[in-house]
């Protein structure tokens, strides 16, 4: 008799707040291994996010339940009880991000309300995973305080914590997790390009021997923009200085672009595209200005594409690329120029760096290695799946 799938016949239920970039494609990618291995899954969040990653196309079931970004209590009151009922039924439930993990704890906490499933038993909830994808980045004084507290109370509610760096790991710890983890998340591959450099630098009507740095991320203050602009500054003296192509789409747009046209920065905003890797492709150069990154998928994905990467050492960028970019302080308007310069300025540097960065990406598990890590995580907190009736 063949060996039953080490999830059959379980009910899991992963949760996001708004997201539109990594955490949302995260989540996306664990749905196929999830079923490969038996289960049913649901996905709960934001109707934005299923607007935008289509997890029904992967086969997930899909609930809305409006989990806000920010701090908002009437509307996570609303939230926890939509999420209640979306998780009945479910053996599993994994929350990612500390917005969708402090809902899920609440929800999981409720009294039963009628429903089928085990969390209407006490004792008997089904276990709760917390991803942390992010450090925190609200503000300062009461407010960080706030996000301090409420952070506390939400590893301390989960059964597993899964940091997708050590910085994170550190911070659940101290905050009293049960158990963490660290769990890098993995981009998954790009489509591959469909234009060759000359097309795509031509469309962007760069001249033969000007240089291309190209950025991928949202809009959003964590992504380090206005470090950048600030490096970009110091080229506009240059008859021909490099330009600096941003692909992403967030709250920053007009802030950015006004920057932009008032001082005359060879900057352009590209908004959000889906051909990261024809733009790639085409640069000389990949930045990650961020002021903290997790797991930074740009990263990952310029590595693999083999183009150089300067990045600021924040957060888990350094663990996950090693000796395989550019690495500047955060904040560091002039080492960012001096780092962007020596990569362009140097083809042997330039050149170590791509093929660096292969190597580096070869160390990573791949899609399906990633999946099967977190499918083992689940069967270790749900124990066998139950013998067939005979």
């Amino acid at each position: 008799m063949s060996e039953q799938p080490p999830l059959s016949g379980r009910r899991v239920v992963e949760v996001l707040a708004t997201s539109a970039g990594g955490v949302g494609t995260h989540v996306r990618a664990l749905v196929a291994p999830l079923h490969e291995a038996g289960a049913d899954v649901g996905v709960c969040g934001a109707p934005a996010t299923e607007e935008l990653f289509a997890f029904t196309a992967t086969g997930a079931d899909f609930t809305p339940v409006g989990i806000s970004s920010g701090m908002a209590p009437l509307a996570d009151a609303r939230a926890v009880l939509q999420l209640r009922r979306a998780i009945a039924g479910a053996d599993l439930v994994h929350a990612h991000g500390l917005r969708a993990g402090l809902v899920a704890a609440a929800a999981l906490r409720l009294p039963g309300q009628g429903g089928p499933g085990r969390q209407g038993f006490p004792g008997s909830r089904p276990p709760l995973v917390l991803t942390l994808h992010n450090a925190l980045q609200e503000g300062g004084g009461r407010l960080r305080s706030a996000w301090q507290a409420l952070e506390r109370v939400t590893v301390r509610g989960a059964d597993l914590v899964l940091a997708v760096s050590s910085d994170l790991a550190a911070n659940a710890r101290s905050a009293g997790a049960r158990d963490v983890r660290v769990a890098p998340a993995l981009a998954p591959p790009l489509a591959p390009a469909t234009r060759g450099r000359d097309e795509v630098r031509a469309e962007l009507g760069l001249p033969e021997g000007r240089p291309l740095v190209v950025a991928v991320g949202r809009l959003h203050p964590q992504k380090g923009y206005d470090t950048l602009l600030d490096a970009v500054r110091r080229w506009t003296e240059r008859e021909a200085p490099p330009l600096v192509a941003i692909a992403g789409d967030g709250p920053l747009r007009d802030e950015l672009a006004a920057r932009i046209a008032a001082e005359r920065l060879p900057v352009v905003l590209l908004g959000r595209r889906g051909d990261v890797a024809d733009l790639l492709g085409a640069a000389d150069v990949c930045v990650l200005p961020s002021r903290w990154e997790g797991s930074p998928f740009t990263a990952q994905e310029a590595l693999r594409a083999g183009t150089p990467l300067v990045a600021t050492r924040g957060g888990g960028t350094p663990e996950l690329v090693g000796e395989a970019a550019e690495l500047v302080p955060v904040g560091d308007d002039a080492a960012l120029a001096d780092a962007l310069e020596r990569v362009l300025t140097d083809p042997d540097r330039a050149a170590a760096l791509a093929e660096a960065g292969r190597r580096r990406a070869e160390e990573w598990p791949d899609e399906a290695g990633a999946g099967r890590r977190v499918v083992a995580v689940y069967r270790e907190l749900l124990g066998p799946p139950a013998a067939p009736l005979p």
